[in-house]
């Protein structure tokens, strides 16, 4: 049973509230933002709650066992902190939500409703939508590890023990031109194999993307012309001139460990587990 802090009980008890609703949203970049659907910004614990930013809430639904709780939220593109662009670029993906019911009064009376991070966001151009997942979606999240051909590790991770900042697994390069938003021709990969960077990941370092980074799907030389293809198109248009600090990837197998990092000793996978065809073999009986 949850138990009310005094100070909210007795206000609750006086039969007349002056109650609105906070949301505090961290980024799994330590970044925190507020909101409110109260008519002017509270501020409490360090964040403060912006008002009028068309930010709210769908009923919140609990349950007793093991079942996700169902919780939506719903906003206008309206606040400076919740952009189209910022949502394309992922920075809202998993991050953490609380719920906060606020007398707006006196904001040391309050209670946290409800606890999650959020799931699959959609959009539009003037509106969002973002699934709020409760604690217990983490239960049906993988733990621990799989027996399985592949590396489990993290390239760069403790466990993988690569060094990503290395010169022999990144490079920063400069962007020459852009194509089709997804395509950028750059300097400076012509040193390394063709494909070097594949499931890499490239970083901008200045520019209108700085700090964010998208997965690559190959890099190659083209003529007298090096190319880093993403998997996903920029959210805004770099400028030429703009650098880029592009990471090596790895496929999670044995023999690119091996090869390409001289790390098999740190191999997290099993690569001679057997396959399901070993039950499936019958012995040839060997011939006199």
């Amino acid at each position: 049973m949850r138990t009310l802090p005094a100070g909210l009980a007795a206000h609750l008890a006086t039969g007349t509230t002056t109650l609105c609703n906070c949301w505090r949203v961290t980024l799994t970049s330590g970044e925190k933002l507020g909101f409110t659907d109260h008519d002017r910004e509270l501020t409490f614990d360090g964040t403060t709650f912006e008002a009028d930013s068309g930010f709210s809430a769908t009923e919140i639904e609990s349950s007793l066992g093991l079942a996700v709780d169902n919780l939506e939220a719903h906003g206008a593109l309206s606040s400076a902190r919740i952009s189209e662009t910022r949502i394309s670029a992922g920075d809202f993906d998993d991050a953490q939500v609380e719920i906060w019911q606020v007398n707006w009064q006196d904001v040391t009376q309050r209670l946290l409703v409800k606890f999650g991070h959020i799931g699959e966001i959609s959009r539009g151009q003037y509106h969002f939508q973002a699934e709020l997942r409760g604690i217990s979606h983490e239960l049906g999240q993988q733990k621990g590890r799989l027996l399985q051909h592949g590396c489990d590790a993290v390239l760069g991770d403790a466990r993988c023990g690569i060094n990503l900042l290395s010169s022999s697994y990144s490079v920063v390069v400069q962007v020459v031109s852009i194509d089709a938003m997804r395509i950028l021709k750059v300097t400076g990969i012509s040193s390394f194999a063709r494909g070097f960077f594949a499931n890499g990941t490239a970083q901008f370092t200045t520019g209108v993307n700085a700090g964010r980074k998208w997965q690559i799907k190959f890099s190659r030389i083209v003529g007298t012309s090096e190319e880093i293809e993403l998997w996903q198109p920029l959210v805004q248009a770099s400028a030429v001139g703009d650098y880029v600090r592009v990471t090596a990837g790895c496929d999670k197998q044995f023999a690119t460990c091996k090869s390409k990092f001289n790390n098999g000793l740190n191999f997290r996978g099993f690569p001679h587990i057997p396959g399901n065809d070993k039950i499936m073999r019958v012995g040839i009986p060997k011939e006199d």
